[in-house]
């Protein structure tokens, strides 16, 4: 399983750069092999090699289009692949909060209680779970207000609190910050912090260098719905990388 996060070269005429993330004694909690994703004639995912290990904190990076969402949701099992296959470890237990939540007219502890609900949870468990993850997102005030009235801040808590309540293992983040203000941001970037420090796997995507700098410990950039390198943040940011990575970077920094 470790050659899952040694991919073979995919590059845009450049070879991937291997991984160094994690010990390859350690089994992956999910693993992509050779996937590839299809819409129609539009390749978004091509032979993308990725495993991910329990703990971990990876960045997915790359331009709109690159296949970073597709990747989150072809881990997740939302999106069917096309070509090769995917692996879960047994039992494992895994949530997404997308960039955009959606918010039920229901107040914001039944949108978790709701979650919880579809999970297959107790009814006699749902509320205290609710609260308590409301109060873990710092909403507890909040609980009874309608969710969709909450800021966009609020809602992206409101989102994680859904989330954690189903006490995940994995933790997938579709750009969690994107179109929030700064304190916001800042707050969401703490409840991930927290929730990684606390042994939750996490991968997010993010056109924000510097929350990647802060949260993950590994990147893989992606171009074109390939996997061009997977490395750790460090190297992503001081190393030598793939042409096609190194344009991105010099970039994307001035936006830092």
């Amino acid at each position: 399983m470790s050659a899952a996060l040694k991919p073979s070269p995919q590059g845009l005429g450049a070879p991937a750069v291997p991984a160094e993330a994690a010990p390859s004694a350690a089994l992956p909690q999910l693993a992509l092999h050779q996937a590839s994703v299809r819409f129609g004639r539009k390749l978004a995912l091509q032979q993308v090699d990725l495993a991910v290990r329990g703990g971990e904190r990876v960045a997915l990076v790359g331009a709109n289009g690159s296949g970073k969402s597709t990747l989150l949701r072809a881990l997740h099992g939302l999106v069917p692949l096309s070509e090769g296959r995917r692996e879960v470890a047994p039992g494992l237990r895994l949530a997404m909060v997308f960039q955009r939540p959606f918010m039920l007219r229901l107040s914001a502890r039944a949108n978790v209680e709701l979650a919880l609900f579809l999970a297959g949870v107790p009814r006699a468990e749902r509320r205290d779970r609710a609260e308590a993850a409301l109060k873990r997102v710092g909403l507890a005030d909040e609980a009874r207000r309608n969710g969709r009235v909450l800021s966009g801040g609020q809602q992206q808590r409101l989102a994680l609190a859904r989330a954690w309540a189903l006490r995940p293992q994995l933790l997938l983040l579709d750009e969690p910050t994107a179109s929030l203000d700064p304190t916001a941001k800042r707050e969401v970037e703490e409840l991930i912090e927290e929730f990684a420090a606390a042994g939750i796997t996490v991968v997010m995507s993010s056109h924000n260098l510097g929350q990647v700098k802060r949260l993950a410990r590994r990147v893989v950039y992606l171009e074109q719905g390939r996997m061009l390198c997977d490395v750790t943040t460090d190297h992503f940011f001081q190393g030598p990388l793939p042409r096609e990575a190194e344009l991105f970077l010099k970039g994307e920094l001035p936006w830092h």
